[in-house]
């Protein structure tokens, strides 16, 4: 049974940090503000929960939440923890492949682990005794932010919850831990891989791309699809792809990273040449699509270009882009979109 929530506040303030903010701050490309240059502390950082300061340069680095534990480990730092993955771990190790593999190549033994399945255990974090805890993809709400900020600065989104693209997750986690220009550079070194990926598949430039959430093949009444805020939709257009009008639009007057359509409207999605999204491994819900009399009249149905990312593995995973997971698992992903892409008139 876990602590009760007062006592692990006091836990918490028994490492407090104070947040306070610096005087100038200069604007970057992440959304964050930051104070100093790159390596030089105080760091200040402005989110979408508040502003915060980190004073030094952290010896002791936790994370939250999914894939902000990929940053410190692609500059070679590992955290003393770190979320347990939930989802798409192969082994069931609690690990992911990829940052399973980054640990083994720096000769790293596995963090502690924090299970999230309940939310947050605040406890097990201060536990860690961190000097900052990296939270820039994330959901946190404001009670979370307030109380991981007991126990050590926090760097939470900079405007909305899981809506951060891999770029500014990055950008933000590097800053805070005192790496801004090592950042830097492995964002070019992933977009040079991207684009190195990319051009071997042409047929992909100018396709437009939907991806679809998790549909119950028991039930395709309705379609669900992830809006312009989700990272997985913005990765389209790393790959040379473009937004339908049938996902953009009505991404514009929403800030929810998810929305569906009755299957009574499929046609909306005529402009979506190429779908994916999550599947199965036996393929029922592809079976489904193109069995039900209104899903089968979608364009990418009717065509056969769909790719339904296998279940919950490490590839479906690895579709929402995190800097370890992008080099894992890119040619693979990339292939299987330009094999829709082939079939798309």
């Amino acid at each position: 049974m876990r602590t009760p929530r007062l006592r692990v506040l006091a836990l918490a303030a028994a490492l407090l940090f104070g947040l306070t903010a610096c005087g100038s701050q200069d604007d970057d490309k992440s959304g964050a503000k930051t104070a100093g240059a790159s390596g030089s502390f105080p760091v200040t950082i402005k989110h979408a929960l508040g502003t915060t300061t980190v004073p030094e340069k952290p010896k002791r680095v936790a994370t939250v939440n999914w894939a902000n534990d990929e940053v410190p480990l692609a500059l070679g730092v590992v955290p003393v923890g770190m979320a347990k993955a939930n989802f798409g771990d192969d082994n069931d190790n609690g690990v992911l492949p990829w940052t399973e593999d980054r640990l083994k190549k720096l000769g790293a033994k596995t963090p502690v682990l924090f299970d999230e399945t309940d939310g947050i255990d605040f406890e097990a974090v201060a536990d860690t005794k961190p000097d900052v805890i990296l939270a820039s993809y994330s959901g946190l709400t404001k009670q979370d932010y307030e109380t991981l900020s007991q126990i050590a600065p926090v760097v939470a989104y900079p405007e909305a919850a899981w809506a951060t693209p891999w770029r500014d997750i990055i950008r933000m986690n590097s800053k805070a831990i005192g790496l801004a220009d090592e950042g830097d550079e492995l964002i070019g070194k992933l977009e040079g891989r991207i684009d190195k990926t990319v051009a071997k598949y042409p047929q992909l430039k100018g396709k437009s791309a939907m991806f679809m959430t998790h549909v119950s093949s028991k039930d395709v009444s309705e379609v669900g699809f992830y809006t312009t805020h989700d990272t997985r939709t913005q990765f389209f257009t790393d790959l040379g792809m473009k937004i339908p009008a049938s996902v953009s639009g009505p991404s514009r007057s929403t800030k929810k990273f998810v929305l569906t359509k009755s299957a009574e409207h499929i046609d909306a999605f005529d402009d979506v040449d190429i779908v994916t999204g999550y599947g199965d491994d036996k393929g029922k819900l592809l079976k489904a699509l193109k069995s039900d009399p209104l899903t089968s009249k979608l364009s990418a149905v009717k065509q056969d270009s769909i790719y339904l990312l296998p279940g919950s593995s490490p590839l479906a995973t690895a579709a929402n882009p995190t800097p370890l997971s992008i080099p894992y698992v890119l040619d693979d992903y990339v292939k299987a979109l330009a094999e829709a892409a082939d079939k798309a008139e």
